[in-house]
């Protein structure tokens, strides 16, 4: 990494500190090169706090959301994660530090080779990436810890709170596809509770259950797709 990568990394996590304060989560922050997981052109702009383009017409997250998003999750250095939403494979990276194992879904093939073949190459071994399946989440290596899904869902879904383990925490933008709701959703013995987090903006979730693909937007009565 450049001397001027460096600074910037530096400048953005002192930026962080404002409204993150989980001090693990921005030593995270500040461990991964986020420049290696946006495109050459974009590499100047790796440490702006802003959503960057990447491949398939995706994004990578801002980095304010991605601290935000993994402190809701409250980990404690040992827990199972599954994320919704590999994109560029940057937020299992942050994830990797954090957790004891990481398991990552991804819709687009594309994306999901790219990023498993990046995340080996930086060393991130307790990383998985799948193709997601007709399933929304990986109920295959069920329960997890935590859940954390990088796209807005209309509601908070009920198949990935079936794949929480007691006492698990969920993150999950909620609301319409333009504006969402941060949701934490803790699972407990006598059901699930909800904690607003504040509005942001993500990519719609696609799936056939709990996703866009197969919901009606009371709205407007139209079915979304």
């Amino acid at each position: 990494m450049t001397r001027d990568m460096s600074r910037a990394r530096e400048e953005l996590v002192r930026s962080l500190r404002r409204e993150v304060f989980d001090p693990r989560v921005l030593s995270a922050i500040g461990s991964v090169p986020r420049e290696r997981f946006v495109s050459e052109e974009m590499r100047p702009y790796a440490y702006d706090d802003r959503a960057l383009p990447i491949a398939a017409d995706q994004t990578i997250s801002q980095p304010l959301m991605v601290a935000i998003m993994t402190e809701a999750l409250q980990l404690g250095g040992d827990e199972k994660v599954l994320e919704v939403g590999t994109g560029s494979g940057y937020q299992a990276a942050v994830l990797s530090k954090l957790a004891g194992e990481v398991v990552s879904v991804e819709r687009v093939p594309e994306l999901t080779q790219t990023a498993a073949d990046l995340l080996k190459e930086l060393g991130y071994d307790n990383v998985r990436v799948h193709q997601a399946g007709d399933d929304l989440g990986y109920p295959e290596e069920a329960p997890y810890d935590a859940i954390i899904v990088t796209a807005g869902a209309p509601e908070v879904p009920q198949v990935l709170v079936d794949q929480l383990a007691p006492g698990g925490r969920l993150v999950i933008p909620v609301g319409s596809r333009q504006l969402q709701q941060l949701v934490r959703a803790t699972k407990h013995d006598y059901g699930v509770s909800l904690e607003q987090l504040g509005e942001c903006r993500f990519v719609p979730l696609i799936a056939e259950r709990g996703g866009w693909a197969d919901h009606v937007d009371r709205r407007n009565g139209a079915r979304a797709v």
